[in-house]
């Protein structure tokens, strides 16, 4: 009995050090991320021209830029004036708010804010499926 547990026991401690070893080799970008520690700003105001690669270029100077994304128009196939900025740490975030908020960015003023979490836009709008259940009254 004794020896198989430390059987088991030598199984899990293998099992954790596989997983540590796992997670050191895994780049840092992307475990910061699934780590929940990235912090994402709203930036409104964009020029119809701005690319994220430009929007990246341009809030990268204030740390590190994880992703730079721009909300794109289907029906237009063009930039809907906003976009989504995310920082690998919170204080990277707070000094680019700071610098950047208010200021041009291809000939356009910029805003920007701490994104806020999605919203059910969906909500209020009764989906119909099929006619309605008759009522019956009780006289």
């Amino acid at each position: 009995m004794a020896a198989a547990l430390r059987r088991i026991a030598g199984e899990k401690s293998f099992m954790l050090s596989s997983i540590r070893a796992k997670l050191v080799a895994a780049p840092t970008a992307l475990f910061i991320w699934q780590r929940g520690i990235t912090t994402k700003l709203f930036v409104g105001g964009l020029s119809i021209y701005t690319t994220e690669n430009g929007l990246s270029e341009a809030f990268s100077q204030y740390g590190q830029v994880v992703e730079a994304k721009i909300v794109m128009d289907r029906a237009l196939d063009r930039s809907k004036g906003f976009g989504f900025v995310t920082y690998a740490s919170e204080d990277e975030a707070q000094k680019a708010l700071d610098e950047m908020n208010g200021k041009a960015l291809n000939g356009r003023v910029i805003y920007v804010d701490y994104a806020k979490l999605k919203t059910n836009f969906g909500g209020g709008i009764p989906i119909a499926r099929g006619p309605p259940e008759p009522t019956t009254s009780e006289s």
